[in-house]
């Protein structure tokens, strides 16, 4: 279905973003929010485009179930829940610092072995209780603490380093690197560092689609269909407690999806239609309609997406508009709204 050939980097550019969505007050166009669209057909070809799909972005966390994919081919043997978490922006959430105990004791190990940068819980709720009792921030409570856990248990069966887990040019890195060009068919454009402090990979929006595309169409019992399978039956794992991707993911049966800081979003389905969008001011209230908004343009039960239209604006308490998708990615009128 998909091509393994692997193309050259993506360039390096200032991207050709366009408007992909409006926030509208009492029918008048407020604001607008620039940034990229791309859906992919069950075949990999792109079915429709919005913006510059081909440009160098970060996918930040999005690239995570393709990391995940990297550490199962190199013999990580975790399932389920665990395997979930190595693929989580998760919400520091009780079970999602017990699970990445977990991880680290399979492994030999404890928190201290962990580089990710300390921080306080990803969901407000979980924060605030944090904050009232006390507790300071943590390498266990980041929300990028399984995917370091799991790093570090991927070193430890390989006989790979534990120090320096995190440089590019660790074994470990290396690997991952080989499989992101893999599975997004490009050079990688270029490296830098994610806000957890591991290597970030630069590769197109078309990149990203198609590897996550790859991810849900393989065949079973491959570390493909193992992330995939994980991630979507263990969807709060893999973020938490009232995420919006979690809920995408149990609205529409078979879906594979991630987010990722700075207004990234990437889904597909089972038979390799896939979706993925940036916002180009990191906009996270724009995230989600857009990716709705794809989504039905890719042939998902509109009705199934309802809830995911974006917050309601308010004025005084009461909602006055919306944040909707430009009608250039959806054509239909939301009288509540437009």
């Amino acid at each position: 279905m998909f091509s393994s050939s692997v193309a050259g980097a993506p360039q390096i550019r200032e991207p050709l973003h366009a408007p992909v969505a409006h926030l509208i007050r009492d029918g008048v166009v407020e604001g607008i929010h620039y940034g990229s669209v791309v859906v992919l057909g069950a075949g990999g070809k792109v079915d429709f485009q919005l913006g510059d799909i081909e440009a160098a972005f970060y996918p930040r966390s999005a690239l995570k179930p393709v990391q995940a994919v990297a550490m199962v081919r190199a013999g990580l043997p975790l399932d389920g829940e665990l395997l979930s978490l190595t693929a989580a922006s998760h919400s520091g959430e009780e079970r999602h610092l017990a699970g990445t105990r977990r991880i680290l004791e399979l492994a030999g190990l404890t928190e201290d072995h962990l580089r990710n940068v300390p921080d306080m819980p990803f969901d407000p709720v979980v924060r605030d209780t944090w904050v009232r009792e006390g507790r300071p921030p943590s390498r266990l409570a980041q929300n990028c603490s399984g995917k370091h856990a799991a790093m570090l248990y991927t070193c430890v069966l390989n006989d790979w380093p534990l120090e320096g887990y995190l440089d590019p040019a660790h074994p470990l890195q290396q690997a991952i690197a080989e499989i992101v060009e893999d599975l997004t068919g490009q050079r990688i454009a270029r490296v830098t560092v994610d806000g957890c402090g591991a290597p970030l990979f630069s590769v197109s929006l078309h990149g990203l689609a198609r590897a996550t595309a790859r991810v849900t169409t393989a065949a079973p019992g491959t570390p493909e269909a193992r992330v995939a399978d994980a991630m979507r039956s263990h969807a709060e794992m893999a973020s938490g407690s009232g995420r919006d991707v979690a809920a995408l993911m149990r609205a529409v049966p078979g879906l594979l999806a991630k987010d990722g800081f700075e207004g990234v979003e990437v889904a597909a389905l089972p038979d390799g239609r896939a979706v993925a969008v940036k916002i180009a001011d990191g906009a996270n209230r724009a995230r989600i309609p857009v990716a709705a908004a794809a989504l039905a343009r890719a042939g998902v039960d509109p009705a199934a997406l309802t809830e995911f239209r974006g917050e309601a604006l308010l004025g005084g308490g009461q909602p006055v508009g919306c944040v909707r998708p430009a009608r250039s990615l959806d054509p239909v009128v939301v009288p509540a709204c437009a």
